[in-house]
C-alpha cells in the first residue's frame, strides 16, 4: 500500500516553507497596518515558530512546540480584517508559488479554523 506525500513533500519541504515565511514577513512587516503588532517582536524567533507551526499544519515531520495560539496572541487586539489581510498574503504567497488547490483549500481551512484563538473582536456573521 502506497501513501501519498504529505502536503509538507509536495511543496518541497522545509527550504520552502523557510523561503515563504521570509517572504510572509517581509511582506506583512511592510504592511503599515499589520506592522504595530510586531513591535517589540522577536522577529527570527516568530519565523522559527512560524515554520514549525507550517510545517506541521502540511504534515511535515516538525512539531509545533510553540506557545498556544490563543495565548500567544491575547491582549493585541487583532481585528478580523487584519487576521483576513495576513491570510490572503500567506495564501497568495503559496500559489504563487506553484501550491495547488488542494493545499491551498487546507491552509485556507485552518486559518479559518484558528481565526477564533487570534482574533480579539467577535467574527461577524456575513449576511
Amino acid at each position: 500500500m502506497t501513501t501519498s506525500p504529505s502536503y509538507y513533500d509536495q511543496i518541497g519541504g522545509a527550504p520552502v516553507v523557510r523561503d515563504v515565511v521570509d517572504r510572509f514577513y517581509t511582506l506583512v512587516l511592510a504592511d503599515g497596518d499589520l506592522a504595530p503588532y510586531f513591535t517589540d517582536v522577536n522577529i527570527p524567533q516568530l519565523k522559527r515558530h512560524m515554520v514549525m507551526l507550517l510545517c506541521s499544519v502540511l504534515g511535515g515531520s516538525e512539531t509545533y512546540e510553540g506557545r498556544d495560539l490563543g495565548a500567544a496572541h491575547a491582549g493585541l487586539g487583532i481585528t478580523a480584517q487584519h487576521y483576513a489581510k495576513v491570510g490572503d498574503i500567506l495564501l497568495t504567497l503559496l500559489r504563487d508559488g506553484g501550491v495547488g488547490d488542494e493545499i491551498l483549500q487546507h491552509v485556507a481551512l485552518t486559518l479559518s479554523t484558528v481565526q477564533s484563538s487570534i482574533v480579539a473582536e467577535p467574527v461577524e456573521a456575513a449576511d
